[in-house]
């Protein structure tokens, strides 16, 4: 059965899975970004990641979160996508490490982006996919990571992974400088690298970055960028179990403060010949709540495209709660 073009929640996962990490609070944004709402029916950006992941075929949603923030989300998110589709919610806890390693008394913050991916690994069974919580990717993102991971395929010990390239003009913020993963790609469209650049922005008609000692370097406008949209065999949480162990050896000196990073692991397979990467490239528009002057632009972007007609006005139906 559909309602507003979705397909109702069926009680086994024939689709893919979407990991949405929502364990942060964003110190640039100064508060809790993931429930600020944008939508005219109290939405927030994650309401519109379910809704265009939903109606591209994903079966399952796991949300990543923090012990603080868990009863906020079953509150916000249960009576809209309960009947929609199948729900986790899965706490990134720092305690949740290998035998024989424990948290150092100094440790505040999560483990990083990879452990967030490495907790869900009790609730996805097949392929999947991984987003940020406050990011807007748009309709045709999922449609292609939902795509591709219907026919994904790992062979002769090669992962079969892709990832959604952004057009980096389409991906900066008007409030301020952000960083953008800069890709760099095979002619046949493979992912071979990825370069963090800090303080990416406009300046003037340019996109530049800048390097130490304020030496700017332009980028054309449509270099490919990654936005966190990745998708992923099941093979990936075996690699992220291993290779999280071999992180807390390697760094057992001092574990206060480094991250496990989810692209850091990508890098490492692609550069062991371990797995191909497809860049599935989009010219959608990014937007996100990466500073709090970032709210007007996107609540404006919204509204811009639901009179497109991309979404209806009210998202799950009366006043943005969904009823049967």
């Amino acid at each position: 059965m559909q309602r507003d073009g979705i397909q109702r929640r069926e009680d086994t996962v024939t689709g893919p899975t979407l990991i949405v990490m929502a364990a942060g609070i964003g110190s640039r944004y100064g508060g809790l970004k993931q429930m600020d709402p944008v939508g005219p029916g109290g939405e927030v950006i994650l309401d519109y990641t379910a809704y265009d992941a939903i109606k591209a075929g994903f079966a399952k949603i796991v949300f990543v979160v923090s012990r603080d923030l868990e009863p906020a989300f079953r509150e916000r998110f249960g009576p809209t996508l309960g009947h929609r589709v199948n729900v986790a919610y899965v706490l990134q806890e720092l305690t949740d490490l290998p035998p024989g390693f424990k948290v150092p008394e100094e440790r505040i913050k999560p483990w990083g982006t990879g452990h967030a991916v490495l907790s869900c690994r009790n609730e996805v069974e097949g392929p999947f996919a991984v987003v940020n919580a406050d990011d807007y990717y748009g309709p045709t993102a999922f449609e292609s990571l939902s795509q591709y991971l219907h026919q994904a395929e790992d062979q002769n010990g090669i992962y079969d992974f892709c990832m959604v390239g952004y057009q980096i003009a389409n991906t900066l913020s008007e409030s301020g400088a952000v960083a953008r993963g800069v890709c760099e790609m095979t002619p046949d469209g493979y992912l071979m690298d990825v370069r963090e650049r800090t303080r990416v922005q406009r300046r003037g008609a340019e996109v530049a970055y800048e390097e130490e000692g304020d030496n700017w370097v332009v980028l054309p406008p449509d270099t490919i960028v990654s936005m966190n949209a990745w998708g992923f065999t099941v093979g990936m949480m075996h690699e992220l179990e291993v290779r999280f162990e071999r992180f807390l050896k390697f760094n057992a000196s001092d574990l206060t403060k480094v991250e496990f990073f989810l692209p850091d692991v990508v890098g490492d397979l692609i550069k062991e010949g371990r797995a191909r990467v497809k860049v599935l490239p989009t010219k959608e528009k990014w937007f996100g709540m990466t500073y709090r002057e970032d709210r007007p632009t996107v609540q404006a972007a919204i509204h811009e495209l639901i009179e497109r007609g991309a979404y209806p006005k009210d998202l799950w139906k009366q006043g943005g709660r969904y009823t049967q």
